[in-house]
């Protein structure tokens, strides 16, 4: 088991990749601190993982709020005593124009995008440095790479978050801390059919809009963003550190 006696933190567990992530870091025997501001959903990706029998507590906490960041680290403390690995996956998905975002907008995008992955990344990185080890990953997007119509405020936050896992993976290597990102792109998840219905279009028409784009012509899964986060999380990616590992069937080399 290749997380076996590791401590995992994974934010945004309420759904699609994060609920992910959790369960397939689960299997490989990680010991869980799951997050999310929506404690329904989070604690219905709970009972999943303990259904499982791995071993997980949660963490209700709005990231982009200090305290709430501060809480999630307090918790793998208090329960497991350590902290191994970070996953920043809890996002906000405001897409708008320059044109047509408000201030509230970009606070809220980037409050959630960047200072929550700042914020949770701050007191993880506290416990991480005095056991000289941990590799944090942060979800980023392919959106972080490629424009794309009246999306400025996502695309500039997660563009953002490239910026910060390079600068974090600098500062952070004498610790023996990895801080690493993923750039999914069009993946199956409950955010894709919020954005199907702000579009005005059927799954069908999305998809074939899509997909011609990718050399794999066809959408990603959930599971295959999972597997990619559990290796950047692993000591099979010892060696890789300030990457940013595109997952997105090959969308923005086309």
């Amino acid at each position: 088991m290749r997380l076996k006696d590791k401590v995992a933190i994974v934010t945004g567990i309420g759904a699609g990749i994060g609920e992910a992530i959790a369960i397939r870091f689960a299997e490989e025997g990680a010991r869980l601190v799951l997050n999310d501001i929506h404690e329904a959903n989070a604690r219905r990706t709970l009972e999943k993982i303990r259904a499982m029998g791995a071993e997980a507590e949660l963490a209700v906490a709005d990231i982009a709020k200090q305290d709430g960041a501060r809480s999630i680290a307090n918790k793998a403390i208090e329960t497991f005593g350590q902290i191994d690995i970070l996953v920043n996956n809890a996002a906000d998905f405001t897409q708008k124009s320059i044109e047509d975002a408000e201030l509230a907008d970009w606070q809220r995008v980037f409050g959630v995008n960047v200072f929550g992955t700042a914020m949770v990344s701050k007191f993880s990185v506290a416990h991480m440095k005095t056991r000289h080890q941990g590799s944090i990953v942060n979800v980023a997007s392919m959106s972080a790479i490629v424009a794309q119509p009246d999306f400025a405020t996502y695309n500039a936050s997660k563009g953002a978050v490239l910026t910060l896992t390079r600068c974090m993976a600098l500062d952070l290597a004498p610790h023996g801390i990895r801080v690493n990102a993923l750039c999914p792109g069009c993946i199956v998840t409950s955010a894709s059919f919020r954005e199907i219905e702000r579009l005005g279009m059927t799954f069908e028409q999305w998809r074939d809009q899509i997909t011609p784009k990718k050399m794999l012509a066809r959408l990603g899964e959930v599971r295959e963003v999972a597997n990619a986060a559990l290796f950047l999380a692993s000591d099979e990616s010892s060696y890789i550190t300030a990457e940013h590992l595109m997952v997105d069937g090959g969308y923005v080399h086309w």
